[in-house]
């Protein structure tokens, strides 16, 4: 796997491992071998390194490939490119793809669509069975330092989207069982499939959706994108920053307005996964740790 250490990738890690699988993670410093989950074996290696990776890839026979926060197009094509090849020379049997986000139908000016369209067009194309998964925007990122002690502490959940943009809105937990499943063979391969969680909600609705479990009054609160990547920019850098916000510029066009909204019914037909309701998302999460950090 890559990208075991992180959010999304880990999710899939500890749910392959628990069940029963033997789950490397590519790492590329014994820093983050320390930071990946339990029962997860490190091997070395970076995705801008060939020979490292045809190291990695020997005697594997599925991969769960998720792209780093990486937006520069030559890059990203590169990282494709030495996957696609190392994963073919391997004898790998089938690979998934986290492609991280939707991607509209035509293209445009935002890395944060575009390194992914070239990203997951390059695997498609290559010569192992590859299924792309494409999630929407991730539930966890309510549960953070920007956004937990607002939602607990003043009835506010802020998000850089409009309040009337329909977004099927995903655990990672989710993505970790469709992830699992599309490595069954049963799956249908060489094509994208969008992903999302079990309820399309408006702003509005998800903010009446975090009252009921967490049995306060929740208002919604679209955030200015460019504000919002401002401050993400000093957390993890402007260029990191301006690839992720893309996705939320464009949000806030009004364009493909169903583009973070696929049906939950077809996600857990073809996939065979319940996908979990926000509010039995919400009511799983230690929100009174945020109650806390503001005191």
């Amino acid at each position: 796997m890559t990208g075991a250490n992180g959010f999304q990738g880990g999710a899939v890690a500890r749910l392959l491992a628990a069940d029963g699988h033997d789950v490397r993670g590519l790492v590329r410093d014994g820093a983050k071998a320390a930071a990946l989950p339990a029962g997860i074996t490190p091997v070395h290696g970076d995705l801008g390194d060939p020979e490292a990776l045809r190291a990695a890839f020997d005697g594997v026979t599925h991969a769960v490939v998720t792209m780093p926060l990486e937006y520069d197009p030559e890059t990203v094509a590169g990282y494709a490119r030495n996957l696609a090849e190392a994963a073919h020379e391997a004898g790998v049997r089938r690979l998934v793809h986290n492609v991280n986000t939707p991607l509209p139908d035509e293209p445009g000016p935002y890395p944060g669509f575009e390194t992914r369209r070239v990203a997951e067009r390059i695997l498609l194309e290559g010569k192992v069975p590859v299924v792309a998964v494409r999630p929407t925007v991730y539930l966890e990122n309510l549960f953070s330092p920007w956004n937990g002690p607002a939602i607990v502490n003043d009835g506010v959940l802020a998000y850089p989207l409009p309040a009337d943009r329909r977004v099927a809105w995903m655990s990672h937990a989710d993505l970790s069982r469709v992830a699992a499943r599309a490595l069954d063979e049963d799956v249908p391969a060489g094509r994208a499939w969008n992903v999302g969680g079990a309820e399309i909600l408006t702003g509005p609705d998800l903010a009446t959706a975090f009252g009921r479990a967490l049995g306060r009054e929740v208002t919604y609160l679209p955030l200015d994108v460019a504000a919002f990547e401002e401050g993400l920019g000093r957390a993890i850098g402007s260029e990191t920053a301006a690839g992720v916000a893309g996705i939320y510029h464009y949000a806030g066009t009004g364009r493909a307005p169903d583009l973070l909204a696929p049906s939950p019914a077809d996600v857990e037909t073809v996939f065979g996964v319940r996908l979990t309701p926000v509010t039995e998302w919400v009511a799983a999460q230690s929100w009174e740790s945020w109650a806390r950090a503001a005191d």
